[in-house]
């Protein structure tokens, strides 16, 4: 095998790899993307549920302790 069919086997090689690389990175921000959609909802029902309970919600430490204590 020439160096020319050498080089060109390499440039072949690392342009497979890069492909695959870029799919790999362009499947994870797609996940990255879901998980922020989720964690945006879940942020929102968190502020909706605290607005929804108001004033019945105190830190633990204003919590008076159960009996056994």
């Amino acid at each position: 095998m020439s160096i020319k069919e050498l080089i060109e086997e390499r440039i072949d090689s690392l342009e497979i790899d890069f492909l695959h690389q870029q799919k790999m990175l362009n499947e994870l921000n797609e996940e990255i993307i879901k998980q922020w959609k989720i964690i945006d909802r879940l942020i929102k029902e968190n502020k909706e549920l605290k607005e929804a309970l108001g004033s019945n919600i105190r830190p633990l430490s204003e919590e008076t302790p159960p009996p056994h204590y």
